[in-house]
């Protein structure tokens, strides 16, 4: 009888560049659960109680999260992280030049799963993001509770991350002009409706990045990346199915949600947890400048906001047809 569902698996004469692609993405995924082991296994040998209590000091009195992390160059350049975008590849598309002399929000669309070309494109130079906009320092922003995490805190710190809440945003505009963050606006909400071929944006309510930026008078600057949804398969849960409802309910309690994904194996292309080889474009549009306002009315927010929607779909219109040929409908703004 043939088998209906084959799983191909992966020759053995596979070149070594695609394999030591394969292993960064494969450690970048399990950099969070090998971090937390290592710390319970140290918490468990009395050798290393000193240490383990010295570090837990440290974090009690440790603030860089919210005072624009604690970035280290040499871990952002690192060749690793070329072998991790040339998987997909991940690609980033420049359409306009920046003004050193000003700070800026980027506001990062589609979520996707785990925001996986943000990563590349902004915690990384893997695409040469410091090459492309010279003067400009970018900082990718995240929540909080990452950081709460002994020692993959310091793996993201080390990257440039920093909390997204508004006193991390402000204090990094405060190191002065070009210093910039990077808002993945949609947040793990949108991530459970990030399927191949769809774009549905978490956005229209989203307005704190707005205020923010004009609080500070950075420009607005949207972000657009094609084929973040499409690397990786979701079970069904749409909104109302009772997949759906546990899932809002876990993120409700915990603030965090569970995809329920499948993508494909280390050794074969049809099952498992890692992400498909396809391809991923991010494409940064053209500035939005701000009026500084502290204080802004509710019109003026969504009069900015608009523009920045404007913008988005400005990308959206000229790039769907190269880069998002296997659209299943057009881009949608859902809530």
């Amino acid at each position: 009888m043939t088998n209906r569902f084959p799983i191909r698996i992966a020759p053995l004469n596979v070149p070594f560049d695609r394999r030591r692609q394969t292993t960064a993405v494969f450690l970048w995924l399990i950099a969070l659960p090998v971090t937390v082991a290592f710390f319970f296994f140290v918490c468990t040998a009395p050798f290393f109680w000193p240490l383990v209590i010295a570090y837990i000091l440290f974090l009690l009195f440790d603030y860089a999260p919210e005072n624009g992390g604690r970035r280290f160059e040499f871990a952002r350049k690192s060749v690793f992280w070329k072998w991790f975008a040339d998987y997909f590849p991940i690609k980033l598309v420049k359409t306009a030049d920046l003004d050193p002399s000003k700070n800026y929000v980027f506001g990062f669309h589609p979520h996707g799963i785990i925001c996986l070309s943000a990563w590349a494109n902004f915690a990384t130079e893997a695409n040469d993001f410091s090459k492309l906009f010279p003067g400009i320092t970018i900082y990718l922003l995240t929540l909080l509770k990452n950081f709460n995490i002994p020692f993959y805190r310091d793996f993201l710190l080390a990257q440039g991350l920093a909390s997204v809440s508004k006193e991390s945003a402000e204090h990094i505009f405060a190191h002065g002009p070009g210093h910039s963050i990077v808002i993945v606006v949609g947040g793990t909400v949108e991530s459970l409706s990030a399927r191949p071929g769809i774009y549905d944006l978490t956005l229209l309510k989203r307005l704190g990045f707005v205020k923010l930026a004009i609080n500070n008078g950075a420009s607005l600057v949207p972000v657009f990346s094609f084929g973040e949804n499409d690397i990786w398969e979701q079970f069904a849960n749409e909104k109302g199915s009772r997949l759906w409802r546990v899932q809002d309910k876990v993120k409700q309690l915990s603030g965090w949600t569970i995809p329920l994904i499948h993508g494909r194996g280390l050794f074969n292309y049809d099952f498992g947890l890692l992400p498909h080889r396809r391809s991923i474009v991010t494409v940064i549009g053209k500035p939005i400048d701000v009026e500084r306002d502290p204080n802004p009315s509710q019109e003026k927010v969504l009069e900015v906001q608009k523009k920045y929607i404007n913008g988005l779909y400005q990308i959206w219109n000229e790039y769907k047809d190269v880069y998002a040929k296997n659209r299943k409908r057009e881009l949608t703004l859902i809530e």
